[in-house]
C-alpha cells in the first residue's frame, strides 16, 4: 500500500463531506475572546465564526449539511455557556456526544452489526450486504474497537478537565483531540483495515454483487 493510496483516499473521506474548520475554528475563538473579554463576547463570537463557515460554504455551493450541525452543535453549546454562567459548559455538548457515539460503537460490535461498516457505508454507497459477509465484516468490527478506545479516552480526559472547571486546558485538549488526532487515526483505520481485509480474503464489492464464487481477489481499493 503507497502513501499516495492512503492520501487519495483519506482525502476522498474528508473532502465536502466533513468540514475541518467547523469542528476546530469555534473552539479556538471561544478561548482565545473569552481570555480576554469575558464569556459572553466568547460565546457570541464563537457562534459566529460557525455561521460565517456555513455561510461560505453556502455561497460556494459546497455541500453543508456537516457546516450545519456543526453550527447547531455550537450554538447549543453557547447557550449552556450563557445559561450557566460557566466557560466550562461550551464543551458539555462535545463530551456527551463523545460518550455516546462511544456507546454506539461497543453496541454495534456486540450486535455483530460494526459501526465503522455504517460510516463506510454511508460514505462510499457500497452494498450494505458486502459489509456482513463473514469474511469482511470482521475487518470493520476490529477497526471499532480502535475507534471505541479513541473515543473513550477523549471522552474521559475532557471530562476530567471539565469537572475540574479547566477550560483553557479542556479547549486545547478539544481542538487536538479533534481533527488533527482523527486525521492519523482515519490513517491507522485504513492500513490496518486493508491489511485485515486482504488476510481475511473476502470478495471484492465487484465479485459480491455478481455473486462469484470463491477464490475471491478481495476489494482492491478502499475501506
Amino acid at each position: 500500500m503507497s502513501l499516495a493510496e492512503i492520501r487519495s483516499e483519506i482525502g476522498q473521506l474528508v473532502s465536502g463531506r466533513v468540514g475541518i474548520a467547523d469542528g476546530i475554528l469555534p473552539p479556538i475563538v471561544f478561548i482565545a475572546i473569552n481570555a480576554f473579554w469575558g464569556l459572553t463576547p466568547a460565546a457570541v463570537l464563537g457562534l459566529g465564526s460557525a455561521l460565517l463557515i456555513s455561510g461560505y460554504r453556502l455561497a460556494r455551493g459546497r455541500p453543508t449539511r456537516f457546516a450545519l450541525a456543526g453550527l447547531f452543535g455550537t450554538a447549543i453549546a453557547a447557550l449552556l455557556a450563557l445559561r450557566s454562567g460557566s466557560s466550562a459548559e461550551y464543551f458539555l455538548p462535545g463530551i456527551v456526544s463523545g460518550a455516546l457515539t462511544t456507546l454506539a460503537i461497543v453496541i454495534s460490535a456486540f450486535i455483530g452489526k460494526p459501526f465503522l461498516a455504517w460510516t463506510s457505508w454511508l460514505t462510499r454507497g457500497w452494498p450494505l450486504g458486502w459489509y456482513w459477509h463473514p469474511q469482511v465484516r470482521p475487518a470493520y468490527s476490529r477497526a471499532g474497537w480502535l475507534w471505541a478506545g479513541f473515543f473513550a479516552m477523549r471522552t474521559l480526559i475532557q471530562w476530567q478537565l471539565y469537572s475540574n472547571d479547566e477550560t483553557v486546558a479542556l479547549g486545547i485538549t478539544r481542538v487536538l483531540m479533534g481533527w488533527p488526532a482523527l486525521l492519523l487515526l482515519l490513517i491507522l483505520t485504513y492500513t490496518l483495515g486493508r491489511r485485515w481485509l486482504v488476510t481475511l480474503g473476502g470478495p471484492s464489492v465487484e465479485e459480491f454483487e455478481t455473486e462469484s464464487p470463491p477464490p475471491w481477489s478481495v476489494q482492491p481499493t478502499g475501506f
